[in-house]
C-alpha cells in the first residue's frame, strides 16, 4: 500500500482536481481560436467563389465571342451565349457589351467584354472583396471572306 503525506492528494483526487481546472482553460482556448478557425474558413470560401467567377467569366466571353464570329450571327446571340453560361453558377447584375452592336458581312471583328461586380456575387455576408469587379474583354476575328 502507498503511503502518502499529509498535503499531499492520493493519485485519482489530484487527477479530478486537474480535469476541473482543464474544463475552463478549454473553454478560454476555444473562445480565442473558434473566430479565427472561422474566419479563415470563411475567407477561403469567398477566395474560392471568386477564382469560380473569374473563371466562369472568361469561359463566358470566349463562348460569347465564338458564337458571334460565325457567318448569319449577331450581337444577340454573343450576349445571349455569354449570358447563359454566366447563368451556370447563377451571378448577378452581369454587364456584358458586344462590339460592333450590329454584325453584318462586313464586320471583321467580334468584342466581348463583360463585367461583374463582386458585391452582389458572394454567398457569405463577409465582404472582402466589396468594391471590386471581375471585367474580361476578348476580340476574335470573324470567318468567312472578306
Amino acid at each position: 500500500m502507498k503511503r502518502t503525506l499529509k498535503n499531499e492528494l492520493p493519485d485519482h483526487q489530484a487527477t479530478k482536481r486537474t480535469a476541473a481546472h482543464r474544463r475552463g482553460a478549454t473553454a478560454v482556448e476555444f473562445a480565442i481560436v473558434s473566430p479565427i478557425v472561422f474566419l479563415t474558413f470563411f475567407a477561403a470560401f469567398e477566395f474560392c467563389r471568386v477564382a469560380m467567377i473569374r473563371h466562369t467569366v472568361d469561359n463566358a466571353v470566349y463562348e460569347g465571342a465564338r458564337r458571334g464570329i460565325v457567318p448569319g450571327a449577331n450581337a444577340n446571340d454573343a450576349r445571349e451565349q455569354a449570358e447563359f453560361v454566366l447563368n451556370t453558377i447563377g451571378v448577378n447584375s452581369a454587364n456584358i457589351t458586344v462590339t460592333p452592336a450590329i454584325i453584318d458581312e462586313n464586320t471583321q471583328d467580334v468584342t466581348v467584354r463583360v463585367r461583374i461586380p463582386l458585391d452582389g456575387n458572394s454567398f457569405i455576408p463577409l465582404r472582402f472583396f466589396g468594391g471590386k469587379s471581375v471585367d474580361r474583354e476578348i476580340t476574335m476575328k470573324r470567318e468567312g471572306v472578306f
